[in-house]
């Protein structure tokens, strides 16, 4: 744990907190229908053409019912869409490679993914992706998606600041104007500069390059009798992918989408070609999540609130990524045992250019903030270090989290917070005004109840069932390991993997893709209808100016109680879960053993 390293940290911490506010006033902006950017004279005109090949009343706003109906049904259609496309990529154009169609199961699940923001891959896109199957089957979704996130965030601020009413905002109005004033436009100047840090971005058919020294791998494959086999094969030749990837990584990582153009994600030296481009990239991960706090505050009418939500964010992030780093630059004492010196610390999985704190870091901020991508193999951390990225996702990745997500999931914390603080004082719990009654907190403890009910359900039955075992690439409690954090990622929508988990296998297995699919519509839209009722609820309630025992939602006091919430709420119910994987792995390690 070198000092270069902890520069780093605080030079990330310092230039995120100074674009939060930027970013916040100009969230504001496009979050209001009429508000007023430098970008009107070119998009306002091409906004209301859109609206009028939609047919949408821009001026109407919707209920909570008529917000969830709309996103609801634009997800189904997106679901429709992109299922068609990788069904049938093998008759569409842009497919230089000749890749065939995807299985029914495979197109079920990678639709659902890349819909639900999850973005989990169980396939190598460079190996089964078309060009046209990238562009706009996935990438389609990598802005429609974040877009919805931050709406979601949106509709929820504005139940909270205004009250004798129902209106939560136009679905439509916040999809479009997300899309068209903030992702685009920053994608642009994003994908530019990851171009000139030597990322591609072309039409080109893959090039081959023969290798120096020819290798024999094991390939499994399946047979005629439809058994899976393995068989031996020469590799004496590397492709070398190529296609319009600066284009798809740039919203991959400002939308917190995290699928990787090709198989390794963020560890390809075509996805991050630089430590800037690295640097960058982890930074425009937290841009957005971290510029809807002050955009909290600014419509709440306290900023203080804003900024003690950010605050708690930080404190958790902070404290994961200092014990992940740690955990990764101790090392295996198996390995010191045998003569490995313990300050060389644990590089399996990992790219050397960018090292321990870069993959410790670039992890715990893509399963804080519901990205998935990845810069290093996350089944060769050690038990602790991988113990934290997927702590962060089942806490309900409220630490920045995804684009809207992270702001609206950890306003449910905010809710159950202010109610635990009423229980304690002995008085109605009121939030900004508003008292807290056995709605708000029904609908809150729905929206985490399924998320935990997905994670551990999914992951029983996996456990104790051949499929779900046969898909395990390590046995004991890292096998273990690889079932929960599959179903940790896809609930939380992270799409980031350990790795080591065959969720696709080559016999067609459908259980994987379809369960893993499931888990991702659950943890979407199950938690948002929940946040939305919760919205309209806030919406409708009269205002209440504070009195003297009125619980302040701002300061070190109030953050102190909503790290706790988070901790206690969001993670107790998974502790007898990690007991069994990460944690007893952990001390059978210093026991001498290995899985």
């Amino acid at each position: 744990m070198h000092a270069n390293d902890w520069l780093q940290l605080a030079l990330f911490l310092g230039i995120l907190a100074a674009i939060t506010k930027p970013l916040g006033i100009y969230l504001t902006k496009v979050l209001d229908p009429n508000g007023r950017t430098l970008l009107d004279p070119v998009l306002r005109p091409v906004e209301k053409l859109t609206y009028r090949l939609m047919g949408v009343k821009s001026d109407q706003d919707h209920d909570w019912k008529g917000y969830a109906l709309a996103m609801l049904l634009f997800s189904l259609v997106g679901v429709v869409f992109t299922y068609a496309i990788l069904r049938l990529q093998h008759v569409l154009p842009l497919n230089p490679q000749g890749l065939p169609a995807l299985s029914p199961a495979l197109a079920f699940n990678t639709a659902v993914s890349f819909t639900t923001n999850t973005n989990w891959q169980s396939y190598g896109g460079e190996a089964t992706m078309s060009y046209l199957s990238q562009m706009v089957g996935l990438t389609f979704h990598n802005f429609v998606s974040a877009a919805t996130g931050i709406g979601i965030a949106a509709a929820l601020v504005r139940g909270i600041s205004r009250h004798t009413t129902t209106a939560l905002g136009n679905f439509w109005v916040d999809l479009v104007r997300c899309t068209y004033y903030l992702l685009l436009p920053i994608c642009v100047a994003f994908a530019v500069f990851l171009v000139s840090q030597g990322m591609i971005q072309n039409f080109k058919a893959y090039d081959t390059a023969q290798v120096i020294e020819p290798q024999t791998v094991q390939v499994e494959t399946t047979n005629d009798a439809g058994e899976t086999v393995t068989e031996s094969t020469t590799v004496d030749q590397q492709v070398i992918a190529q296609g319009p990837m600066a284009s798809q990584v740039a919203i991959k990582m400002l939308g917190t989408n995290g699928g990787g153009f090709v198989n390794a994600n963020a560890a390809h030296p075509f996805e991050n070609p630089t430590p800037l481009a690295n640097f960058i990239q982890m930074l425009s991960i937290f841009a957005i999540g971290s510029g809807l706090t002050w955009y909290l505050g600014k419509s709440t009418g306290n900023q203080g609130h804003g900024w003690s939500v950010w605050a708690a964010m930080m404190i958790l992030f902070v404290a994961g990524t200092v014990t992940c780093w740690w955990a990764e630059a101790a090392g295996n004492p198996i390995h010191h045992a045998l003569g490995v010196a313990a300050a060389d610390g644990n590089f399996e999985g990992k790219e050397v250019r960018f090292g321990i704190f870069n993959s410790s870091l670039f992890a715990v901020i893509t399963t804080s903030a519901s990205c998935g991508a990845v810069n290093s193999m996350h089944d060769s951390f050690t038990a602790i270090g991988g113990l934290v990225p997927l702590f962060m996702m089942e806490l309900g990745e409220v630490v920045i989290g995804g684009v809207g997500a992270g702001l609206y999931g950890m306003l449910v914390f905010v809710v159950l917070a202010v109610f635990i603080a009423g229980l304690m004082v002995g008085r109605t719990p009121e939030y900004l005004g508003k008292k807290i009654n056995a709605f708000e907190v029904k609908m809150a403890m729905l929206s985490l109840l399924v998320l935990t009910m997905s994670i551990l359900g999914f992951t029983a039955w996996a456990a104790v069932s051949d499929w779900g075992l046969a898909g395990l690439n390590n046995a004991g409690p890292h096998g273990f390991s690889e079932i929960l954090y599959a179903y940790s990622s896809a609930t939380a929508n992270n799409g980031s993997a350990f790795g080591g988990l065959t969720a696709n296998p080559a016999n067609g297995d459908p259980h994987y893709n379809v369960t893993l699919g499931l888990a991702m519509l659950i943890g979407r839209f199950l938690m948002i209808v929940p946040i939305l009722a919760l919205a309209g609820s806030l919406a409708k309630k009269k205002f209440s100016p504070p009195s003297p025992g009125t619980f302040p939602v701002s300061g070190g006091t109030f953050t102190v109680l909503l790290i706790g919430t988070v901790l206690l709420i969001g993670a107790l119910n998974f502790l007898p879960a990690l007991a069994l994987g990460p944690i007893v792995e952990h001390f059978l390690m210093y026991g001498g053993n290995l899985f």
